[in-house]
């Protein structure tokens, strides 16, 4: 996965090595002297990922960091810090800051680029989220609850050790499990230790989760003895490769990073499913809306085709309705769409659609119905609106009818020739008195 990497580096010759190990795996480069010309050219350009040298001149690369992440634009762009310090307090300076990852240098070439795209993959969803779909949603800051850590691998005292280390440190629980047993709640986050070598049942484990539909978008870091089997751990899906001689407050900062991330992607595909459905739905009666219902009878009319009979389809419409809204109110309009609604779909059944593609009128499709047992149907919804009042509020009633054209639409028949030959027999059915069933000539 090759991806338009910004290096941050004030030594030309780190810059030039490091663009043409990232050319071997057809990564694009820009190329950055210091933080000021990092952060103009992360605004103009919009790179994948930034390689940031903490070592740099007039703005070292903490401010440059902090910098990206308080910027709307670019607080989800991956950053891995690379630096000559040795120090472990300049790691977590890092990771507080907020690091994705932190490299010391020379940084081992087959690590790094696991790494790299590990990381891309990982914002390529996030991609999708920031469609102006999202942007124009307000978000409140979600509150973040305790999580479960399952913690699997571990020698049975390795383990309960760990936990304790990391207990102070973690708003999470972390509950060590049996490798071939599962915690009764789905975890929050795994944590597995694959420190036995690259020949390890923790591997396995990590490419199953991945695989799984309940567990594909858990977090998981996996604890790894060296740079090779902490790309294998990227390469096969871990969210994070964690040396185990890591201080307790790299690892808590790495699971509490990694959780936060996984909730934040679990929210967005929320959002999506969401603003999917909405897309799709009536707002008011809860119905199909007229755009999912034409997709939707154009696979009725191709699914039936070879031995199917065809798709009865109706156009409801509510008579008179306009005096409905004229003498109680745009409220109780509503309120009689609603209930209209809902006593419709009530004689449906799970294979039928229903929409509103108007403001008083619906359309019903039943795929592979004969047009007697489409009639029959249409004569009963009609009842089912006339014989009993719709209560409004204060205590009123108001007793209405119906009207529907019915068609039997042949397989291959276009949806919007379907509900023509049907707006037809509607048509007939206003003229000749309204409150009446009108079977219209079959769409051909």
């Amino acid at each position: 996965m090759a991806g338009r990497i910004l290096i941050v580096d004030d030594v030309a010759t780190n810059r030039i090595v490091m663009k043409v190990r990232l050319a071997t795996s057809r990564h694009a480069t820009l190329l950055a002297a210091d933080g000021i010309e990092a952060l103009r050219l992360t605004r103009e350009c919009h790179p994948d990922l930034v390689l940031l040298d903490l070592d740099l001149p007039a703005m070292d690369g903490l401010s440059v960091l902090r910098a990206l992440r308080a910027d709307p634009a670019s607080r989800d762009i991956p950053v891995i810090v690379h630096t000559a310090t040795p120090l472990a307090e300049a790691r977590l300076a890092a990771l507080r800051a907020g690091a994705d990852d932190v490299f010391a240098k020379p940084a081992d070439e087959r690590l790094l680029l696991a790494r790299i795209r590990n990381l891309l993959r990982r914002r390529d969803p996030a991609e999708t989220m920031q469609s102006p779909l999202f942007a124009l949603q307000e978000q409140a800051d979600p509150f973040d609850w305790p999580g479960l850590v399952a913690m699997t691998g571990f020698a049975a005292e390795g383990g309960h050790r760990l936990a304790r280390l990391l207990a102070p440190l973690l708003p999470h629980r972390l509950h060590p499990v049996a490798a071939a047993g599962l915690p009764a709640d789905p975890p929050d986050a795994w944590l597995i230790d694959a420190t036995a070598g690259p020949v390890n049942p923790a591997y396995a484990l990590l490419s199953e989760l991945r695989s799984a539909p309940d567990s594909r978008h858990t977090g998981i870091a996996v604890l790894t003895d060296g740079p090779d089997s902490a790309a294998m751990a990227y390469d096969l899906g871990a969210d994070e490769a964690i040396c185990p001689r890591s201080q307790p407050e790299e690892m808590a900062l790495r699971l509490n990073a990694m959780i936060a991330r996984s909730r934040a992607a679990a929210r967005h595909r929320a959002q999506l499913r969401d603003n999917v459905r909405l897309a799709m739905i009536d707002p008011l009666t809860g119905l199909f809306n007229r755009r999912y219902a034409l997709r939707r009878m154009g696979e009725m009319s191709l699914g039936s085709v070879g031995g199917g009979i065809g798709t009865a389809t109706m156009i409801v419409d509510i008579d008179r309705f306009k005096q409905i809204n004229d003498r109680f109110g745009h409220a109780a309009g509503d309120a009689v769409l609603v209930e209209v609604a809902r006593r419709l779909q009530d004689h449906l059944t799970e294979d039928d659609l229903i929409a509103r593609i108007g403001g008083e009128e619906f359309l019903i499709a039943l795929p592979d119905r004969a047009l007697t047992q489409a009639r029959d149907l249409a004569d009963r919804l009609r009842a089912a609106i006339h014989d009993r009042p719709i209560a409004l509020a204060a205590g009123e009633a108001v007793t209405l009818t119906i009207s529907i054209g019915l068609c039997l639409a042949p397989p291959g028949t276009l949806p919007d020739d379907a509900i023509d030959r049907a707006d037809r027999a509607l048509m007939s059915a206003k003229l000749q008195g309204r409150n009446r069933v009108i079977v219209g000539r079959s769409a051909a």
